[in-house]
């Protein structure tokens, strides 16, 4: 008997290798995928906005890489005796404006000098609905605790969506032209907008994604992270115990399959190398004065 629907994730045409170089952007579960990239030694720049949820403000984010954007006061405001950023996370708030547009400006030159070098861009959608600013019509990365009327909550179109992103994989490539683009939906559920909101929403990213990788096959390919969840941990046991996010162990069979997916075998077998070595490094010899441990 089987009890459960496991997933075969086809070796995909994108292989990553240790010579690329991965930008990573998008919601918290591209922090899960980075930190074990991290991990199994890739060179990896990850979030230089923070954690971003919607689609319009990652492309916002990606725009400013390309178009060495320099943030001035302007592009601050204080809030509960701190400033904050519509385009960064607020880990990037803080109580001295100077220091924190310091901060800005000096992620983004980074991170804009690591996109046209790098061989990889994985972004990572969390939700279709979005907040918009009334005052200015801006869609915002972070609402930063202000006041829910000071906004216009809404979910973006598949069309709108299709159409940003493609012109945006195109001013990618014109800058980067060796650059592929990798998209995943986020198994996290938004559970806040309630179960058919986020089933709506997701279903947006799904086709929206779809289209993109559809019309830029070469250069543009999908992960189905958001499937493997949903159907091939279709358990509660894989959640975290806010019954939302994935646990460990499932992020951990995401990975799993990701490595199939995106490695070669050569390259799978340094992983599994590298990871015996940090395993041993990380041991606390009892007697590291001996023979035997300075061999080692």
């Amino acid at each position: 008997m089987k009890f459960r629907t496991e997933i075969t994730v086809p070796a995909s045409g994108l292989r990553l290798a240790y010579r690329d170089r991965i930008l990573m952007m998008g919601s918290c579960f591209v922090e899960n995928l980075s930190a074990r990239l991290v991990r199994a030694g890739f060179a990896v720049a990850n979030n230089p906005f923070g954690i971003l949820f919607n689609p319009v403000s990652i492309a916002g984010g990606l725009s400013d890489l390309l178009d060495n954007r320099v943030y001035t006061p302007a592009d601050l405001f204080p809030h509960r005796d701190l400033f904050h950023s519509f385009s960064h996370h607020s880990r990037f708030s803080g109580t001295d404006a100077h220091r924190v547009l310091e901060n800005l400006n000096t992620h983004r030159e980074q991170s804009s000098a690591f996109l046209r070098c790098a061989g990889v861009l994985i972004v990572t959608f969390g939700t279709a609905r979005c907040y918009r600013l009334l005052s200015s019509g801006e869609v915002v990365a972070n609402c930063h605790q202000l006041p829910a009327r000071l906004f216009r909550e809404e979910r973006l179109a598949v069309d709108g969506i299709t159409e940003q992103w493609t012109a945006l994989a195109d001013r990618l490539r014109e800058q980067n032209p060796r650059l592929k683009i990798l998209f995943t939906v986020s198994p996290v559920r938004h559970w806040k907008d309630g179960a058919h909101e986020n089933q709506l929403s997701k279903s947006t990213l799904l086709l929206a994604v779809n289209e993109l990788v559809n019309a830029r096959t070469s250069c543009c390919f999908y992960f189905p992270s958001y499937e493997i969840m949903m159907d091939d941990l279709r358990d509660y046991r894989f959640y975290a115990e806010d019954l939302v996010h994935p646990s460990t162990q499932a992020i951990d069979y995401i990975w799993e399959k990701f490595c199939h997916a995106h490695f070669d075998q050569a390259t799978r077998a340094l992983i599994d190398e590298w990871e015996g070595i940090q395993q041993a490094l990380a041991h606390r010899p009892f007697h590291p004065e001996s023979e035997e441990y300075q061999r080692f």
